[in-house]
């Protein structure tokens, strides 16, 4: 309760209630900071006359409430937003445009606008283009995995925009999630390598600090491997972003270090690729010398000379399900699309 005795929403609250959330609003912020309406708008606008006390006041109570300013208030829109807006992480992984083919056909079926944003993994940079898209009130939100820094929880529940949390089913989510365990999907690569006979398996993979989704692969690796009485006979981890080229390089590092790996799991597929141009490059055979295994199912693995042995999941499948259910409406639903091992022949 506020110091008036009315009800504040909370925006800490860790999910929906069958999708229903009442929006922050500019009279809560005003009631939380103990000032008037007009003041808080001058506040947030910068312009007219008030404290720096009272600035201070304001925006913590911003903050608190997790308030997103309403920058359609007072133009011609209409009074039903046909805007969705969908937070990648990166489109240079083919991942992603594969989700947002999904995602925008079915919500060019549906006629709603897809408005896009990138966050190149840095859960900052994700808060800040969760509150610019927020601020013209879409009528859903669109983002990628299930973990997100307090701030840009407090936004997108004290938004009162349905969210739909893709590609991780891992965790608790904010409304609507659709995806697929990684944790088991790593867990999955792990059983089938060991149960194909290799016993010195290496891993090679990029920043996990910042892919959470990967670092849950790998928990779920290493966990099932040791079910096995198995552990990663050594691991390279490159500090950039996943690539062909940075899977190249970790694999040839790991080898100089551990020459006797007989397997090779990766973080995903691009880096299995480059890591497959390495064994090219220097003679090892696979799967005889030294197999490999990756992540996501990309074309450009089902074409190598020899398939690549990876997990395949539903991305197009995931984005598509997720507008669908945005645009329908209805509870907070979580919708496990799970995935395929693909054995390939490098493994």
């Amino acid at each position: 309760m506020d110091e008036g005795g009315n009800e504040v929403f909370a925006a800490e609250d860790e999910g929906l209630q069958d999708g229903a959330r009442r929006p922050i609003t500019l009279a809560d912020v005003a009631r939380e900071a103990r000032v008037g309406e007009s003041t808080v708008s001058r506040v947030l606008r910068s312009h007219g006359s008030f404290s720096e006390k009272t600035r201070a006041r304001v925006e913590e109570a911003v903050a608190r409430l997790g308030y997103v300013p309403n920058r359609i208030a007072g133009t011609l829109a209409s009074t039903g937003s046909r805007l969705i807006g969908i937070v990648i992480p990166s489109l240079t992984n083919i991942v992603f445009p594969d989700l947002l083919r999904g995602a925008t056909a079915a919500l060019d079926q549906e006629g709603f606008q897809s408005v896009i944003a990138v966050t190149d993994y840095d859960q900052d940079r994700e808060e800040a283009v969760v509150g610019s898209l927020l601020s013209w009130r879409p009528a859903g939100l669109i983002v990628t995995g299930l973990e997100h820094n307090p701030g840009t929880r407090r936004r997108l529940v004290a938004s009162g925009v349905r969210v739909a949390e893709l590609l991780d089913t891992d965790g608790p989510g904010l409304d609507i999630v659709v995806g697929y365990s990684n944790r088991a999907a790593g867990a999955a690569s792990a059983r089938h390598l060991a149960g194909r006979g290799y016993r010195r398996i290496g891993y090679i993979g990029h920043d996990l600090t910042r892919d959470k989704r990967a670092a849950k692969r790998y928990a779920g690796f290493r966990e099932a491997l040791g079910e096995t009485g198995l552990a990663l006979a050594g691991e390279e981890r490159v500090a950039s972003p996943s690539s062909v080229e940075a899977g190249r390089h970790g694999l040839e590092t790991l080898l100089a270090r551990v020459p006797d790996l007989d397997a090779a799991y990766f973080s995903n597929d691009d880096m299995a690729l480059g890591g497959y141009f390495h064994c090219l490059a220097h003679g090892l055979a696979v799967p005889e010398r030294l197999a490999l295994f990756g992540y996501n199912g990309l074309d450009v693995g089902r074409l190598m000379p020899q398939p690549l042995a990876t997990i395949r999941t539903p991305r197009v499948e995931a984005g598509a399900t997720a507008a669908r259910l945005l645009c329908a409406g209805g509870p907070s639903t979580v919708v496990d699309l799970g995935f395929e091992l693909i054995e390939g022949a490098t493994a």
